[in-house]
């Protein structure tokens, strides 16, 4: 299989401070970073430590990172939930949010973390964030880690952050939900484009595209994996494009490239 590559744009000092207005940074596969007026959170942070190989590296090294008033978390895969990432730099980010399942193993690695109910909203600053259901429970149906525990819709889950400047909605790695196609409207999607069984799936992007026709798209989960045989890594935006209707509204951006509001 053919991969599409992701381009990089490197992150600075910058990114993180007092800005005005709101910008969204993809920071590679499944993760992002929001600035909103000086309010920095960082959704799923992946900046090292990584069990395969890369196409692109994140925008900015773990060391290299100033300050984040919040990191929040989707789910446990590692792509998602890296341990290496917040094992170093818990010293500099002020609190830590995610689903309840998730906030226990963040206490098995010494990282307090403040766990939610899916639906349930909580604030950063003057940004308001709340989960929304995702369904992604693939370790049921694996021989390996179905022996770990039975893992609940309630393990997973999406964010929509509400900004001075606008509605930003990370749905998260899942399967197509009908609830995921009747959401309030929002001001940009981050927008997996994995054609995995387990994730939205092509079929998927074309429906939800369509329920919010006029919102913008940034395509996240692609191009930075080195995996031409797994389809998890390998969704390509020429062909999302073709797909959706207004493709114009689709914004392929570098990692590290930022989006405003």
């Amino acid at each position: 299989m053919t991969q599409a590559k992701a381009d990089r744009v490197e992150m600075t000092q910058a990114d993180f401070g007092r800005i005005d207005g709101t910008k969204v940074y993809w920071l590679g596969g499944g993760g992002a970073m929001i600035n909103s007026r000086g309010t920095v959170i960082l959704i799923d942070p992946l900046l090292e430590g990584f069990d395969m190989d890369v196409l692109t590296d994140a925008p900015f090294r773990s060391e290299d990172m100033p300050h984040a008033d919040a990191v929040i978390i989707t789910h446990c895969d590692n792509d998602h939930f890296s341990k290496p990432t917040l094992k170093s730099i818990k010293d500099r980010v002020d609190a830590v949010h995610t689903t309840h399942y998730v906030a226990s193993l963040c206490k098995e690695i010494g990282i307090e973390a403040q766990g939610h109910d899916i639906h349930e909203s909580f604030t950063v600053n003057d940004i308001r964030i709340t989960l929304t259901p995702a369904d992604h429970a693939w370790q049921n149906g694996s021989p390996k880690h179905s022996k770990e525990r039975y893992f609940a819709m309630e393990d997973y889950c999406g964010f929509r952050l509400e900004t001075a400047d606008g509605i930003v909605w990370m749905p998260g790695d899942s399967r197509l939900l009908e609830e995921q196609l009747h959401q309030e409207p929002m001001d940009l999607i981050l927008m997996d484009i994995s054609d995995s069984k387990w994730h939205i799936g092509l079929p998927g992007v074309e429906k939800m595209a369509a329920a919010y026709p006029d919102t913008p798209l940034i395509p996240i989960h692609w191009g930075c994996v080195n995996a031409p045989d797994w389809k998890e890594f390998n969704g390509d935006p020429a062909v999302v494009k073709e797909l959706i209707v207004n493709p114009q509204r689709l914004y392929v951006k570098a990692v590290g490239e930022p989006y405003s509001l």
